[in-house]
């Protein structure tokens, strides 16, 4: 008996690789099983598919502190695959060693630990009649039955599916978001006109701290003495630093990039704006378990017709029929081949760089009907772009680039780049500046040959005792209301020109646009900016509607009103003020390169930063749902053929186990039909049709 059960068990495996294999290499690599590279290949496939290689990586790369942790799981994976043949070994032994019953009954119960774990999480849930617990049963029925052979079959392979559904339900949200935690240990405080070192948590309201460059603010406060500069994009997503000066307010986690500032300390530690929105995103409602899908629904919703069919077949045929029957349950399938598609799904993104970790976002994506994207750092790139010069007296533009560009020589921060870059397009040649200086981070002066070139914004030109035209003045104006930045360019004490700068539109943006478009979806744009500039984005887009001057704290009301309206939301954004906005949407999206809480808010990461990626995100959920509905036929089938089987044919549970596990296999030999025909790039561009998005 045990001999038949395990040549049918291979036999079903074999067939199965054979036929969900064969189609693809046919049609896409015809070649692949005439060299050893190629058949690498084909088995390098297939286990990321099953192990999730690429998922891992992926979250790696943006918590490294776990991958000690990946690894130790993979090695337990891997020392519990061993155990599970050395059980198996023992129970075909038990036939002619009837001693080693026992030990192998033990390492049977032990298998069995991955399916208790997922009945222990249904128990905690509230949810009692499931199939798992079914599933769990059916194995101890199966081993007081004497089936020991078939116990320790059932074991291996509902432990090896279990085992990875445990690592499915596995969020990345067991850790409570601390981002703002950065702060330092002491700080330095004004005591009677002296510089006072104390610890951090003893700071109080009405203190006067000093803070120096490259230094976090540590507290939120107003401004007494000093200029500079601070980076906000952790609060505010801003690509451009902000001004400060005496009487501006600064707020915790913010970076001091340059000056010396003397703060007033107007709120401390949970007080602070930083803390209130790590607070929110930790308060809010964790994300609902990502297998909460219609396999598993499927599978617990024809489980009462199981076990009610199972108890009828034991009285009026006998123990062996009921326990043939107990494997014949309609839609039993799907609560494993439901979790591994998402699986092979998430496998097959990952290796484009996007990284999702809810896998109900299959099935969400399809629902969406409105998109929000958030302006700054979203549709458009942080690095700006000179949009035009304006040359005063007998200066032309290309002198005036020419001054700003050596001025700007080899400076890192994104203005300089613009500047370098529109220098580099008209071919000019630049030498290398004698001298630099900078002036409280509002400019910088450098002196060339004989000449004194100071490059800035209109406070820094106002502090070198330079006058602005009226002319000017009128430009200045014009420019904040369409959200331009002007820089200002002076040769030995004289204004000589100005450069615009305007935000810079990511290339990919108007496809990405036509495409969500072409689906029949709502564009939205939500910016902090003015109208004007916020209004000009959309319309160069094609998007016809638009929030501006929101603030970060309300881009979640936003939502919530779009959301009362009916709409399906999905948000994309990038930076701390959109965490909350991505935790309120029903789908989240952020770019890589956003701080650590809009990554770990947001369901999918974008890891290369290409908006490029979301017509394949949804093309990914379309064919989703293809592979599910195939799956859900052939989960149907077992029912259909064993039930008739044991009721007219009186067949026993080896052939309902074999038949079982058979279709299952199959089933996953769809879904890996399905991750390697979608590891081809190009097939994905032809049946999606936007190749002109790259």
């Amino acid at each position: 008996m045990w001999l038949e059960l395990t040549v049918l068990g291979a036999g079903a495996l074999g067939y199965n690789l054979k036929r969900s294999l064969s189609g693809p290499i046919q049609k896409n690599c015809s070649s692949l099983t005439k060299t050893p590279a190629q058949l690498r290949h084909l088995c390098r496939l297939v286990l990321e598919t099953v192990w999730s290689d690429g998922q891992d990586e992926l979250h790696s790369a943006i918590s490294p502190a776990i991958r000690q942790q990946l690894q130790a799981e993979k090695e337990t994976a891997s020392r519990r695959q061993k155990f599970g043949l050395y059980a198996l070994g023992l129970a075909i032994a038990g036939i002619f060693f009837p001693t080693l019953n026992l030990i192998s009954i033990a390492a049977v119960l032990y298998l069995m630990l991955d399916t208790l774990k997922l009945v222990h999480k249904d128990f905690q849930r509230g949810r009692y009649i499931t199939f798992y617990l079914f599933s769990l049963v059916m194995m101890c029925w199966t081993l007081a039955a004497g089936k020991l052979i078939y116990a320790a079959f059932a074991a291996i392979l509902n432990g090896f599916f279990a085992r990875i559904i445990n690592q499915l339900e596995k969020t990345s949200h067991n850790q409570m978001i601390d981002v703002f935690a950065n702060h330092p240990e002491q700080v330095w405080i004004i005591v009677q006109d002296a510089e006072v070192q104390i610890p951090f948590h003893e700071l109080e309201e009405g203190h006067q701290v000093v803070v120096h460059p490259g230094e976090v603010i540590p507290i939120d406060g107003i401004i007494t003495t000093g200029h500079a500069q601070v980076d906000q994009r952790i609060l505010t997503g801003e690509s451009q630093p902000a001004e400060k000066t005496p009487g501006d307010e600064v707020f915790a986690a913010t970076l001091l990039l340059s000056g010396k500032l003397c703060i007033e300390v107007t709120t401390t530690h949970s007080s602070t704006l930083a803390a209130k929105i790590s607070t929110v995103l930790n308060d809010t409602q964790n994300y609902k378990d990502s297998l909460t899908t219609r396999g598993r629904q499927i599978a617990d919703r024809y489980l009462p017709f199981s076990i009610s069919l199972t108890a009828l077949t034991y009285p009026i045929l006998s123990t062996q029929s009921a326990l043939a029957i107990s494997w014949a349950n309609f839609g039993g399938s799907m609560a494993t081949l439901g979790p591994l598609n998402v699986m092979s799904y998430l496998q097959a993104l990952s290796s484009r760089n996007i990284l999702v970790k809810d896998g109900r976002v299959f099935e969400l994506l399809r629902e969406v009907d409105t998109v929000v994207f958030d302006k700054t750092g979203t549709l458009t790139l942080e690095q700006p772009t000179v949009h035009a010069i304006r040359p005063l007296g007998h200066y032309t533009e290309t002198d005036i680039l020419r001054y700003a560009a050596i001025a700007e020589y080899r400076q890192p921060h994104p203005v300089a780049k613009a500047i370098l870059a529109k220098a580099a397009a008209e071919q000019l040649e630049l030498p290398i500046p004698d001298a630099a200086s900078y002036s409280l981070g509002y400019g910088i002066r450098v002196n060339y040959q004989d000449e004194c070139i100071q490059v800035g914004n209109a406070r820094f030109l106002q502090q070198q005792g330079i006058a602005l035209p009226d002319t000017v003045q009128n430009l200045q104006d014009t420019s904040d209301e369409q959200g331009h930045t002007l820089v200002y360019v002076a040769v030995d004490q004289k204004l000589i020109g100005v450069l615009i700068l305007q935000s810079t539109i990511r290339p990919e943006a108007f496809e990405v646009v036509r495409f969500l478009q072409q689906r029949g979806m709502r564009l939205y744009i939500i910016s902090g900016d003015h109208l004007g500039p916020t209004q000009s984005l959309a319309e160069t887009l094609g998007i016809q509607h638009y929030f501006a001057n929101v603030l970060p704290e309300n881009k979640a009301d936003y939502i919530q009103q779009l959301k009362a309206q009916g709409r399906f939301v999905c948000f994309v954004g990038d930076g701390i003020n959109d965490a909350i906005a991505l935790k309120t949407a029903h789908v989240s999206l952020s770019l890589s390169g956003a701080s650590s809480a809009a990554t770990d808010t947001a369901q999918i990461v974008l890891m290369d930063g290409r908006l490029v990626k979301i017509p394949e995100l949804f093309w990914f959920s379309d064919n989703f749902e293809r592979t599910m509905q195939k799956n859900l036929i052939f989960s149907y089938i077992p029912a259909c053929l064993i039930i008739p089987s044991v009721l007219f044919l009186n067949v026993g549970p080896m052939f309902s186990m074999v038949f079982s596990y058979l279709i299952s296999f199959i089933g996953l030999g769809n879904i890996i039909w399905s991750s390697i025909k979608y590891q081809e790039t190009p097939e994905i561009k032809n049946e999606c049709k936007y190749i002109s998005i790259n």
